[in-house]
């Protein structure tokens, strides 16, 4: 078996579209499973190790709904969705339908499990502790919701409200999709959508809890700070 890659190469690639996003997800996913394809039918000195990559993004506005959601959670017609300047996928990570547009950090981390841990679960709990600490930084006190995957203010109480979904997929354990942080969003694109298909909660972003605008590149280093020491890995940029 090669050794274990923890170090994750990071890249910036600003505002992009969210198909044109999503191909370069599927092509970096496809060259690590196809290394470890032809890894299996390699000696052990002749095999090469994986590598991890982490993607930061803006998107123009979008909606998308993950392969177990229902399309009824998106309540305005094709029409609609034109006259708002936004665009619709179905796309094959987990969770329900979401909104993703500018102001919103959206995280896209394409890594080798198998290099950290092979276990899921223990995967999105870490990408929701990494959010969580951050908040931490600006004195909002943030958990998770019990049965649901993300990151909640007022956890489990009737003014429970999410400020992170997190969604991904998996394919021989490297991993593809992320998560979408609100911090200056336009929420009022949510209003447009069940979000996640939960009816009888709230959304919110950064800059409202605040009251204030956020410097968006102050968030991208300290999810980069953390994420290195939750997942105990090295990270450089591209």
């Amino acid at each position: 078996m090669p050794e274990k890659n923890k170090r994750v190469l990071c890249e910036d690639l600003g505002l992009i579209d969210y198909k044109i996003c999503w191909d370069y997800q599927e092509e970096i996913q496809q060259k690590i499973v196809a290394q470890k394809t032809l890894n299996r039918s390699l000696p052990d000195s002749a095999q090469q190790t994986t590598n991890n990559y982490m993607l930061f993004v803006e998107h123009p506005h979008v909606y998308t709904l993950g392969k177990s959601g229902d399309e009824n959670n998106l309540l305005i017609s094709t029409e609609f969705l034109k006259g708002i300047n936004a665009t619709y996928y179905k796309i094959n990570r987990g969770g329900d339908i979401t909104y993703h547009g500018p102001g919103q950090l959206v995280v896209y981390p394409i890594l080798d499990l198998e290099n950290f841990f092979t276990d899921i679960h223990k995967y999105l709990r870490l990408l929701e502790e990494v959010v969580i600490k951050i908040l931490d930084d600006y004195g909002i006190k943030a958990a998770r919701s019990t049965g649901e995957t993300g990151v909640w203010l007022d956890a489990d109480t009737k003014k429970a409200r999410k400020i992170c979904a997190i969604g991904v997929h998996c394919s021989r354990w490297v991993t593809k999709h992320g998560l979408a942080f609100n911090i200056n969003a336009d929420m009022g694109y949510f209003q447009h959508i069940v979000p996640c298909g939960i009816t009888d909660k709230a959304v919110t972003s950064l800059e409202k809890e605040l009251g204030r605008k956020v410097d968006m590149e102050e968030v991208k280093r300290r999810f980069k700070k953390y994420f290195a020491e939750i997942f105990e890995c090295e990270l450089s940029e591209n």
